[in-house]
Parts: structure tokens; C-alpha cells; sequence
């Protein structure tokens, strides 16, 4: 079941805070970086970001999920209303996640 662009579009209302917001639709689904770096995405109308240890600190009582079949777990975020919390959420993230590899050119 692919994610509607209703709920896309009210996730990123509620991340409207934080500069550096992106998207990028994949399959259906949507890849959502902060400041260039993949932070999570919207997968089956639910809001996962990736299981970091500032994120599971933030939200100890998170359920863990697959995004889609033979992906790393990820955690559920159901406080997707508070927007201080996802801001906060992302920043607190930011220096854990992977930096992007770069493009090999041909």
C-alpha cells in the first residue's frame, strides 16, 4: 500500500520548523533527509525514522517496524502533532546518521 500525499503533505507541515527539509518519492513511498541526510520516511501513512540511539532515547516506548520487506527496523513515531518534539527529534539525530556517499560520475 503506498503512502497518500495527504499525509506527506501534513508531515511536512509539522516539520515546516526545521530548514533543510527534503523529499524524495521512491516507490510510493517518500525519503525524508534533514540537511542532506536520510532521517526516515513516511512508508504505509506511518511516520518511521531510523534507529538511532538519540532517537530511541527520545522515544523509548517507540514500536519498532520494517518499513517494506528485508529493511532494518526503524522506529514508529506516533507524536507526529507536536511539532517542538519532531524538531527537537531531528536535531538530537542529525550528527548520528550517516553522511550521503557521493555520486560516482561516469
Amino acid at each position: 500500500m503506498a503512502s497518500s500525499k495527504a499525509y506527506l503533505a501534513y508531515i511536512l507541515d509539522q516539520l515546516s520548523e526545521l530548514n533543510g527539509i527534503s523529499v524524495r518519492a521512491m516507490m510510493g513511498e517518500y525519503i525524508i533527509y534533514y540537511r542532506d541526510k536520510v532521517v526516515g520516511g513516511i512508508y504505509d501513512d506511518r511516520f518511521l525514522v531510523k534507529s538511532v540511539k538519540a532517537a530511541a532515547a527520545r522515544m523509548p516506548d517507540a514500536d519498532k517496524d520494517l518499513p517494506y520487506e528485508g529493511a532494518k527496523e526503524m522506529l514508529l513515531v506516533d507524536n507526529v502533532e507536536n511539532r517542538e518534539f519532531l524538531r527537537e527529534l531531528f536535531e538530537a539525530m542529525y550528527d548520528e546518521l550517516p553522511v550521503p556517499k557521493k555520486k560516482k560520475h561516469k
